[in-house]
């Protein structure tokens, strides 16, 4: 029977005008040492974003959020952050920030497969709440 692996995981947030505070979950990190998964997933809702700021430059919040994407694939156009260890870039991505783009504090958790993990905290904590009728 496989083991159950353990994984840290935040949440990406988006917080337009960070002095109200304000912001929307556009994503999860996901990362599990032992097996050296390291992943990001995006799912901006641009209208709940726009709601909260209309003025807000979409398109480097979508640079922003792709370059997290990137640094955790190791990518060559993640810049030098991509290649630090993947724990390094783990931990680099959820550190304290007072930026537009901030995660939430890590979280632990037991799964099979992180890829599953991943996309579960995604349902959970970031795509549109689904209607149960």
């Amino acid at each position: 029977m496989p083991a159950h692996e353990v994984y840290d995981y935040a949440v990406v947030r988006v917080m337009p005008r960070v002095e109200r505070e304000e912001f929307v979950n556009a994503g999860v990190i996901i990362s599990c040492q032992r097996t050296g998964h390291l992943q990001a997933a995006m799912a901006l809702d641009e209208a709940r974003l726009l709601a909260l700021d209309p003025n807000v430059d979409m398109e480097t919040v979508h640079r922003h959020l792709g370059a997290i994407v990137a640094i955790c694939e190791g990518a060559a156009h993640g810049g030098p952050i991509a290649q630090l260890p993947m724990r390094a870039r783990y931990h680099w991505l959820t550190a304290k920030r007072s930026s537009i783009i901030q995660t939430s504090p890590s979280h632990m958790g037991l799964c099979m497969q992180p890829g599953e993990a991943l996309a579960r905290i995604m349902q959970r904590m970031v795509l549109p709440i689904q209607s149960e009728n």
